[in-house]
């Protein structure tokens, strides 16, 4: 249930915002590096329910099974001749066949791009809600290889998602210590995203809430638990899984509180993942290194971040906000900051929900396809 806030309350200290710069407007466009786009690999969306799922899982069984059946069988079975071949002309021994010798791994001379786990199988979204507007809110439920466990994530799909052909940018969105993946939702996501976007104040997006674990994880690897693994999990899942833009300059993380941190620490560790970057009443602890290593990636590719604490938190102090807006220009973002008038809650984060959101529909406008 969404708490009535009153969003007219003063700001305190606001840095000037100056002219908005947008990524693509003006000079060359950066190549991006890494990681390569992720290419989705599946119908626009599947949803799963009682009396489909059957249907589902028997139609995959179907033909195309057995033609792989027997295309597999014929290539082994040319590689088994072919091998029989080679051992009666004496060019391959056991020693050879085990590889007594040097190892060389292609795998190992392969560039490392990505710290999240392999993907084993994609989730099914199961239709949660569909507001007047038309858009809705969608979930998925899967065995995270990066928790050993369960992970599940909400999905925000725009109006007239189901009708076009169009591709998205995507904003990622971390709760705060112990908060549900539905915390969003209750301050109002979803309608605030509904009236931006058909106000055209923003570009139509998708938003995906994932869910944390318990206790302050802090959005970081603990040993077993790799919760750094499990954002970059998800976000490999959603670029195959939905018709994302899949590139930096179109995906963005932002968190509360601890997500805030959790967000930062994403973007600084991942640098090549997310072109965006909002911290909301979060704090910076031990980040300053990480931003600094990230200097020329920032001068080369751009970056935008947006900060703000509340004047009477008393949990992340909000006097760190308007240095590391300072910093992270310094290394090369297009950085804002703000302290407003708020305490370390969900009212402060839904006074200024629509503020944030308009910066990042801002920075995504570029990163739009044709549809």
């Amino acid at each position: 249930m969404s708490v009535a806030v009153n969003a007219s309350r003063p700001q305190t200290w606001l840095e000037s915002l100056g002219e908005w710069s947008w990524p693509g407007q003006g000079g060359t466009a950066a190549a991006e590096v890494l990681p390569p786009p992720w290419v989705p690999v599946l119908p626009r969306r599947e949803r799963s329910t009682a009396s489909t799922r059957g249907i589902a899982s028997r139609a995959r069984r179907g033909p195309s099974a057995r033609v792989r059946r027997v295309i597999t069988g014929t290539l082994l079975g040319m590689l088994a001749a072919v091998c029989l071949a080679l051992v009666h002309s004496g060019q391959m021994t056991l020693g050879g066949l085990i590889n007594t010798g040097d190892v060389v791994s292609v795998e190992a001379e392969a560039p490392v791009i990505s710290s999240a786990p392999a993907i084993q199988s994609l989730p099914t979204l199961e239709l949660v809600s569909q507001d007047a507007t038309g858009s809705f809110i969608d979930r998925a439920d899967y065995h995270s290889a990066a928790l050993h466990g369960e992970g599940s994530f909400l999905v925000y799909l725009p109006t007239g998602y189901d009708s076009t052909t169009a591709h998205y940018p995507v904003l990622y969105m971390l709760t705060g210590q112990d908060q549900s993946d539905e915390a969003f939702l209750q301050v109002g996501l979803q309608r605030t995203l509904d009236r931006l976007i058909a106000e055209h104040t923003i570009p139509p997006l998708i938003a995906v809430m994932v869910q944390g674990g318990p206790g302050a994880n802090l959005w970081r690897n603990h040993g077993e638990l790799g919760y750094e693994r499990y954002v970059l999990e998800v976000q490999e899942l959603i670029d195959r899984m939905l018709p994302t833009v899949p590139t930096r300059a179109a995906r963005g993380v932002v968190g509360d509180s601890m997500g805030g941190y959790g967000a930062m620490h994403l973007a600084l560790a991942n640098p090549y993942r997310f072109g965006l970057i909002e911290s909301w009443i979060g704090f910076f602890d031990g980040l300053a290194p990480t931003l600094h290593a990230d200097a020329s990636i920032f001068a080369r590719l751009g970056l935008y971040a947006y900060v703000y604490g509340g004047e009477q938190d008393h949990i992340a102090n909000p006097a760190e906000d308007l240095p590391f807006a300072a910093a992270l220009r310094a290394a090369g973002a297009d950085a804002h900051g703000a302290v407003y008038a708020g305490e370390h809650n969900l009212q402060t984060v839904e006074a200024h929900l629509a503020s944030m959101l308009t910066f990042a529909g801002h920075a995504f406008a570029s990163a739009r396809t044709p549809n």
